[in-house]
């Protein structure tokens, strides 16, 4: 049976890709959760119709994310910490700390998104990967000051 699969199956291909799999496949596990359509005409413009509508949509916020990354490379923040001998941190700066930070200066932008290897254990200055798009990745500079 061929169908045309209405979501991205990692075993079967992407959105919009006609593909051969079993009819009990199809009707018990593809219908039901509404990952694939039977492939007719009709079902195939529908997909079409539905593929440019999510291209506009990436394209629209692959541009807000590119503005957005702009501004946060002008952007610095400075957490206070307290601090030991030899600057270690007593404790970590983690991403949700840069988050918050963030949000004071009115960039609501979700901790998970803030990638980081490891959190922060030491005082200095940190250039911290901020991923507001599958394409887009900003840039964010971190200050971790000893707190007095």
């Amino acid at each position: 049976m061929e169908v045309i699969l209405t979501e991205d199956i990692p075993s079967l291909g992407p959105r919009g890709k006609v593909v051969k799999v079993t009819s009990g496949y199809a009707r018990n596990y593809l219908f039901p959760r509404k990952l694939a359509l039977p492939a007719t005409e009709q079902n195939q413009l529908k997909i079409d119709q539905r593929q440019k509508q999510i291209i506009i949509k990436q394209v629209k916020e692959k541009g807000e994310a590119e503005a957005l990354a702009n501004q946060l490379a002008t952007v610095s923040i400075t957490i206070s910490k307290k601090a030991g001998e030899d600057d270690l941190l007593f404790g970590t700066v983690t991403s949700a700390d840069i988050a918050d930070e963030l949000a004071k200066l009115g960039y609501e932008i979700d901790k998970r998104k803030i990638t980081m290897d490891d959190a922060i254990r030491r005082l200095g200055i940190f250039q911290i990967p901020v991923k507001l798009h599958k394409e887009v990745i900003a840039s964010l500079k971190v200050w971790v000051v000893k707190e007095e």
